[in-house]
């Protein structure tokens, strides 16, 4: 009897090691009691109050709140922009709140794609070759830059387009471009920060049709800013932040709010 409790309490316990396994690979960001605070003379500003939260892998997230709520401060430590004054960021496990600046910079060239309000698009430099960018410091071969800069071109619709250059194409295209760029390193996940700030409505839908068409298809984890609800819409996760709180977590498919 007692060796068989033994042998059923050693399956047991293998079978959680394996479930605990199998969602420490789909998590792919964990924050825990994450606080930051900016000191303005005498003055303490907290940003950030002893957030708690975790993205698991192909997840859609919109981030919103008004100005000073403490979303930005929220995406730029998720981007290893800025350093929390305390608590944890685990990115895929590996606890990355207190790395170097060069552990940083490698983090972000690897593991994270930008895509900005602004575009950011190199202005003497044809669509290709403002995607190739960030193999450059990978030490990828312009064979093998050039054929996944091609590859992530066509992903988004523009591969007839991959000669031109920023000035003519269109503020969609150039968005268009930008989103390439952030895909073309295989990154974890994709930060869009304001991506639709600079486009008109209709252009604004096709973007966020295309990040949906990226999540939904491709699986790419995908975690956005904007103060603008018809925007938010489009994610399949909505985190509402107030004086550095987040006072709301809803998702779509389980319409229920933390």
């Amino acid at each position: 009897m007692g060796s068989e409790m033994l042998e059923h309490s050693s399956r047991s316990a293998a079978s959680r090691d394996r479930r605990l396994d199998i969602d420490h690979k789909a998590e792919v960001i964990r924050i825990c009691d994450l606080s930051k605070t900016y000191k303005m003379g005498d003055i303490e500003v907290h940003a950030l109050r002893g957030i708690n939260v975790t993205i698991q892998r192909s997840e859609f997230i919109a981030v919103t709140g008004a100005s000073g709520s403490g979303k930005s401060t929220f995406m730029n430590i998720l981007g290893c922009l800025d350093r929390p004054t305390s608590g944890s960021y685990f990115l895929e496990v590996q606890d990355v709140s207190a790395l170097s600046s060069d552990e940083w910079a490698h983090i972000r060239n690897r593991k994270i794609g930008f895509v900005f309000q602004g575009f950011n698009l190199l202005h003497r430099t044809s669509a290709v070759e403002n995607v190739e960018l960030p193999m450059m410091y990978n030490g990828f071969q312009s064979k093998e830059r050039r054929q996944r800069a091609l590859e992530v071109l066509k992903l988004v619709g523009l591969e007839d387009r991959s000669h031109h250059l920023p000035n003519q194409l269109s503020g969609g295209q150039q968005q268009r471009v930008a989103i390439a760029r952030s895909l073309v390193n295989r990154p974890s996940l994709i930060l869009a920060d304001e991506p639709t700030g600079n486009l008109d409505t209709k252009t604004s839908v096709e973007i966020m049709e295309l990040f949906q068409n990226l999540n939904e298809k491709e699986g790419i984890t995908i975690v956005l800013v904007t103060h603008e609800p018809d925007i938010a819409q489009y994610a399949k996760r909505q985190i509402v932040f107030r004086d550095g709180l987040i006072i709301s977590d809803t998702r779509k498919d389980l319409a229920s709010t933390k």
